[in-house]
């Protein structure tokens, strides 16, 4: 295992290489850089703007070399654990990151957890009762999971929530005293308390997705020729399922972690718009607006990190669930 995990791993690397290397490019494709948003901002209030400063600006905060330079400058910082200092934000990256980073871990894991808790479940549900009316119901939730936009959930979510406790769920904490206030129980019940709508609302389509693919697996595996042996010799039903089908019918289920994790931070920007939720997702969205270079190649390497992170735990727990994986590591 230990080898299988190793191999992995040093794959990860030329990976991470390349999504840098994109990442960075695609920063950089749009015409104009940080100073030119900066200097239309400035124009748009009034304000003139000498062409030497712009020209020294750009020399200052190193915009007018070459893209090999800023890239290589950026990437080598990067490993060096500095993660250099926002424009656009006057603050370090790190800083951003360290203040914003943990609300968005817990939001993903937490929808994560979701999707896997309550997809699984009922897939499984749906399957064994095919074509009855928990299976229609199901399926339709699972088409508008899918089909109905985040952003839509969450003005939905909002809208519940204040009719029934004449409270907007807004943020991660009830005030800002509590916000700021040293960790203690009531602070993190309170976290807690605030945390499922969003969770909720990001795993939303994650979850209808995978009920679709676990009834669809387990209805592939039911009918072949193992599963009728061993019911005509008479074992339970039960037992049955969730020895033999059940078990196949995981390892697909297994894969889906890698690209779960990307949908689920995709999902968490709209939806950290619309809560108001302090998560690096609208930050990543205002820098590449801004073309605040450091910052949103930043953020995109650390989520290809928890990504690539995601992808070697699905295939360590495929290693784990199927023999046929485990055999040949």
């Amino acid at each position: 295992m230990l080898r299988f995990i190793g191999k992995r791993i040093l794959l990860m690397l030329p990976t991470l290489v390349i999504v840098s290397l994109i990442g960075f490019l695609i920063i950089q494709a749009p015409p104009g850089d940080y100073v030119t948003s900066y200097v239309a901002a400035m124009q748009a209030q009034g304000d003139l703007v000498d062409q030497d400063e712009v020209e020294g600006l750009r020399a200052r905060f190193g915009l007018d070399q070459p893209i090999y330079v800023q890239y290589w400058r950026w990437a080598s910082n990067f490993l060096r654990g500095e993660l250099g200092y926002s424009l656009a934000l006057h603050q370090p990256v790190a800083e951003i990151v360290k203040s914003r980073l943990p609300a968005s871990f817990a939001i993903t894991l937490l929808s994560m957890l979701l999707v896997y808790a309550i997809g699984i479940p009922i897939g499984i549900l749906s399957a064994t009762k095919q074509y009855s009316i928990q299976d229609y119901v199901f399926t339709v939730i699972g088409f508008l999971g899918v089909a109905t936009p985040r952003f839509m959930l969450a003005l939905v979510g909002l809208w519940a929530i204040y009719q029934s406790t004449g409270k907007a769920a807004l943020g991660l904490y009830s005030t800002p005293a509590m916000q700021n206030a040293p960790f203690s129980l009531a602070k993190g019940l309170d976290l807690l308390s605030h945390l499922w709508l969003p969770a909720l609302i990001t795993g939303m389509a994650g979850t209808a997705g995978l009920i679709r693919t676990m009834r669809a697996n387990l209805l592939d595996e039911l009918p072949k020729p193992y599963v009728t042996v061993a019911r005509a010799r008479g074992v339970a039903p039960t037992k049955l399922l969730y020895k033999y089908p059940l078990r196949i019918a995981l390892n697909p289920v297994i894969s889906t972690i890698g690209y779960t994790l990307p949908h689920l931070l995709e999902g968490e920007v709209l939806v950290s718009l619309v809560l108001g939720l302090p998560t690096l997702a609208p930050v990543l969205l205002s820098s590449l607006l801004q073309q605040d270079m450091l910052l949103a190649a930043s953020i995109i390497m650390i989520e290809a990190v928890l990504v690539l992170i995601g992808t070697l735990i699905s295939d360590m727990l495929l290693a784990v669930v199927d023999p046929r994986i485990r055999g040949s590591i």
